[in-house]
């Protein structure tokens, strides 16, 4: 198949994104592939890094007040360089992972009639995507509370592709050897995203301070930026080790739990690693759409929800200690955290592709 991939912004749009490609070119070696993305966004560097063919162009938010009219004449001509795009490159399909930049780019493949799939990461869908909606041939959805924002019958409940790396992790009894940490002990990671948190942070050094000297390990990861603020604030211990980045998914696939925020593409990763988590919902994103996240996960058994305004010392040191000391209780949360993940997700979606584009 020659496949469009309409992504980016953030890694929660293009790690999705670029895993579903990296299965599609494991799939069959003759797939082609054409990422389309913001010019000067991160997609703009890291997708190429990866191999892949990238066009960037430039977009605009069509819900931001301020200068409106700007906004959509942007889009407009990103819309007429997209159809140049799309006739150029001549997809079976194109497929966009959310963001604004995904509007002129399905919008152009819909004015060519070339068939559309959408995907939704979140469980409160945003708005790019609740308007490429009603235009698009199919929509997945990675929680069952994002079906009533589309078309039910063509609305399908296949997940995350980055939960199909699930399906070839191994653990590694050692791996926290390499900070220092005693791997015959549990292990809690706290992270909250590649970029850290200076709110969280600020909030955290009291409560890293009463984990010192427990009977367990923490793995605490500040975010590139915060690492130097953090280490003038707090000292290491025998426990308690200090990061400012890690390979997340390898990282928290062995910790026996995990404190992070709520992003989409975070929280496919625990649930298909079946780690039990304390979420943290970001309280700066659009529609608070980390909360409905981490809420349906709290609904469901998979995790415990703790809000950043009720990140206090002694209410989160005793919710932490009370969650790892309870093996009945990590482990009725591993299930229901796995009962929740598509580990299938991308094989699934590359199937719907191939369906809708006519090329079974």
């Amino acid at each position: 198949m020659r496949i469009v991939i309409a992504t980016g912004g953030t890694g929660g749009h293009i790690y999705p994104a670029t895993a579903l490609a990296d299965r599609l070119m494991s799939d069959d070696k003759n797939n082609e592939i054409l990422f389309v993305g913001n010019h000067d966004r991160m997609e703009a560097n890291e997708i190429p890094k990866l191999g892949y063919r990238f066009r960037g162009i430039r977009a605009a938010r069509f819900n931001s007040s301020k200068n409106k009219l700007n906004a959509l004449t942007i889009l407009y001509k990103a819309y007429k360089e997209c159809l140049h795009i799309l006739e150029d490159f001549n997809p079976d399909i194109v497929i966009g992972f959310g963001g604004y930049v995904t509007v002129p780019v399905i919008m152009a493949a819909v004015k060519l009639k070339i068939k559309t799939i959408i995907h939704e990461q979140n469980s409160l869908a945003g708005l790019a995507n609740r308007t490429l909606g009603h235009f698009v041939n199919k929509v997945v959805i990675c929680y069952d509370s994002a079906r009533e924002a589309f078309n039910t019958k063509k609305t399908y409940l296949l997940g995350n592709p980055r939960a199909s790396a699930a399906l070839s992790f191994v653990k590694d009894p050692f791996i926290f050897k390499q900070f220092g940490l005693d791997c015959s002990k549990k292990t809690l990671l706290i992270v909250m995203g590649s970029l850290g948190s200076t709110s969280v942070n600020e909030k955290m050094m009291g409560i890293l301070e009463g984990l010192k000297q427990k009977d367990f390990n923490i793995l605490y990861v500040t975010g590139r930026s915060n690492y130097q603020k953090v280490m003038a604030n707090i000292s290491e211990s025998e426990n308690l080790k200090i990061v400012d980045y890690i390979d997340q998914f390898n990282i928290a696939g062995n910790c026996d739990l995990v404190i992070s925020r709520g992003g989409a593409t975070s929280a496919s990763e625990y649930m298909a690693l079946g780690v039990p988590t304390i979420i943290v919902p970001s309280p700066y994103v659009t529609n608070n759409h980390q909360y409905i996240n981490a809420k349906e996960m709290f609904d469901k058994g998979a995790s415990y929800l703790l809000e950043e305004k009720d990140l206090q010392v002694n209410n989160t040191i005793s919710i932490i200690e009370k969650l790892i000391n309870d093996d009945e209780k990590l482990n009725a949360m591993s299930i229901a955290a796995k009962k929740m993940s598509h580990p299938n997700a991308a094989y699934d979606i590359i199937n719907l592709m191939k369906e809708t584009a006519g090329k079974n």
